[in-house]
């Protein structure tokens, strides 16, 4: 009798491989699809047949959206920090990924769980350890069992499926392709050796070429540093980050190539693509800037850089994201208002900030004018600079 696993599956080339390949071991295979965002109809359907031409047990869809806005979005937006000052996490939707498989994996009543990981990515940590967090479950990963005897796994998986009456897509045999929610990446081919991505490499951002004419402006609003409407529409906010990727991907914007240091150590290189997530940061930054203090301003960062590798390094269920998430959120008490953010394409600026938070003094501008007198300013100046004076009159010569 077969043993159930559930694996969490995307229809993709080694999410596809896993399904024979377990079944021809002994498993039962219950394929989960954790819709965060980043497919269509057309694409969802295809997943789901994908599942069924393989003769996956049972398959379910589970909407993911709302899960990766308040367990990943939310958070990070106000943290406000990309990962080594560049890539905006776009593969952590793989934690909410695995709440869907735990979930399914109790309801069949089995322990085994299943993912699609490679034995050199980042991926396999962020799946590995989000299970063990949340209980005794078995963790099979194919595609780390197949790299101990070949080294071409992606020309193997391609062979192993084609040899049993599988196809797979064209573009899945030049590209690694992640799409949900927060954007697109795509590593494998020319990008993997350092080369000039080929015209295959591009998901929702349009060339330079195909970028409209017009100008683009929005309004996004803000309560307590949460996302909340749009253009003065009040959204749900998975409904209005979809929305941002799709006013900001023809305009190429949030497109960019990324070289990093991977969790194990590795130099990953990939394209990625976040219209919505990099437009979100630029307003939410505007926004930060102009209503928190120096102090605030300043150590904030500090904090956040912590959020984000240990949310990158997969350590979404340490005690110290939730610490870190709780001054994150204490932060944010006086983030409130509505940003303009405008566009011609590839940057995003944003324009106008609108709060009654602004720390404007109400006698001052800066450098205009001032309810303070020349001697107070050189008083300030003479204390304000006292060390570094001493130190030049102390040791002149």
């Amino acid at each position: 009798m077969s043993k159930d696993i559930v694996l969490a599956f995307s229809g993709g080339l080694d999410t596809s491989f896993c399904v024979p390949y377990l079944k021809e071991r002994g498993w039962a295979v219950h394929t989960v699809f954790a819709d965060t965002g980043g497919v269509d109809a057309e694409e969802r359907a295809y997943i789901e047949q994908r599942a069924t031409e393989l003769g996956v047990a049972s398959h379910v869809t589970v909407d993911g959206g709302p899960a990766i806005w308040e367990g990943f979005v939310k958070p990070f937006v106000q943290a406000g920090e990309a990962y080594q000052g560049q890539y905006p996490l776009l593969v952590s939707d793989r934690y909410l990924i695995v709440d869907a498989a735990i979930r399914r994996a109790n309801e069949l009543g089995t322990k085994a769980i299943a993912h699609g990981c490679t034995g050199m990515g980042n991926d396999q940590v962020r799946f590995d350890l989000a299970v063990k967090s949340l209980g005794d479950y078995e963790i099979v990963a194919p595609i780390r069992e197949i790299q101990k005897e070949h080294t071409q796994t992606r020309a193997y998986e391609q062979a192993y499926l084609e040899e049993r009456g599988f196809e797979v897509r064209a573009k899945q045999k030049s590209y690694t392709i992640n799409e949900n929610l927060l954007g697109v990446t795509l590593s494998g081919g020319e990008i993997d050796h350092w080369k000039t991505p080929g015209e295959g490499a591009r998901g929702w951002c349009r060339p330079r070429a195909e970028w409209p004419s017009e100008k683009l402006s929005v309004t996004i609003g803000f309560v307590q540093g949460e996302a909340v409407s749009l253009n003065g529409e009040k959204l749900a906010g998975a409904k209005l980050l979809a929305r941002l990727n799709e006013l900001f991907a023809p305009y190429g914007v949030g497109r960019g190539m990324y070289t990093g240091d991977t969790t194990i150590g590795l130099k990953g290189r990939i394209v990625y693509e976040a219209p919505g997530l990099i437009s979100l940061l630029a307003a939410h930054r505007a926004l930060e800037e102009a209503v928190l203090t120096k102090q605030q301003n300043r150590f904030k960062p500090e904090v956040a850089r912590k959020w984000v590798e240990a949310v990158y390094e997969g350590f979404y269920h340490d005690p110290i994201k939730a610490d870190l998430e709780a001054f994150l959120a204490s932060s944010q008490r006086c983030v409130n208002g509505e940003v303009v953010l405008e566009t011609s394409g590839a940057q995003v600026t944003a324009v106008e900030v609108r709060s009654p938070h602004i720390l404007n003094a109400k006698g001052a501008t800066y450098a205009q004018s001032a309810d303070w007198g020349v001697a107070e300013a050189e008083g300030f100046i003479k204390l304000f600079g006292m060390s570094s004076t001493l130190w030049a009159e102390v040791n002149r010569g």
